[in-house]
């Protein structure tokens, strides 16, 4: 005759490792931030090898600049885009829609971006010129999107762009067009608000 214990098969609770639980979340949070730094450069690919539009970040080399010769015999319209993405609550426009100038002249545009939100964010332009052959002829000498752009709770900014289309663009060429989208940068507005202490003056945990 069986036992009590041999009729009933005794069933151990199951024990979760808290270490298992804590390396996933990490794996998680790690990946929200990795997805975050992949916006841009899955919207630069897109640009580049699906649009065909050239993206350009890099100032330009003050010295191969003011050697250029004004072209006075003809002008370059240039057309001003600004946008947001979705996930970042700021205004961003253009003061001007489009100007035009001389090949060689160096120029100044200015944008204006209003973060709408009730706290810092840090946020990154990512531009580009269109047509994408005309790119290497459009450069830029001082520009917001060379650096991360902190804005407070509420705070607005007007920012410059300072520019010069070579003389050797294409004469078919007339009209360029520069656009900026602005990106939420998840890490740096996290770690921004770590380091701000809370209202009541306790550094936030």
């Amino acid at each position: 005759m069986k036992s009590t214990t041999d009729q009933h098969e005794v069933v151990k609770p199951v024990k979760h490792d808290s270490r298992v639980i804590a390396r996933a979340s990490l794996w998680v949070v790690a990946a929200s931030f990795l997805f975050g730094f992949a916006m841009v450069p899955i919207y630069r690919i897109a640009c580049e090898h699906v649009l065909g539009i050239k993206m350009s970040g890099e100032a330009a080399d003050a010295a191969q600049v003011a050697l250029m010769t004004v072209d006075e015999s003809r002008t370059v319209v240039v057309e001003f885009v600004a946008s947001v993405n979705s996930k970042l609550p700021w205004t961003f426009k253009a003061e001007k829609s489009r100007i035009e100038v001389h090949p060689g002249v160096l120029t100044e545009v200015w944008f204006d971006a209003t973060n709408q939100s009730a706290g810092a964010i840090v946020g990154n332009a990512v531009p580009s010129v269109a047509p994408s052959e005309a790119s290497p002829y459009f450069n830029k000498t001082e520009c917001f999107c060379f650096t991360a752009q902190t804005l407070d709770a509420g705070e607005s900014r007007r920012m410059p762009v300072r520019f010069v289309v070579d003389p050797q663009l294409p004469k078919g060429t007339t009209t360029l067009t520069l656009s900026y989208t602005f990106y939420a940068n998840e890490l740096e507005t996290k770690q921004l608000a770590l380091a701000q202490p809370s209202v009541d003056g306790v550094a936030k945990n």
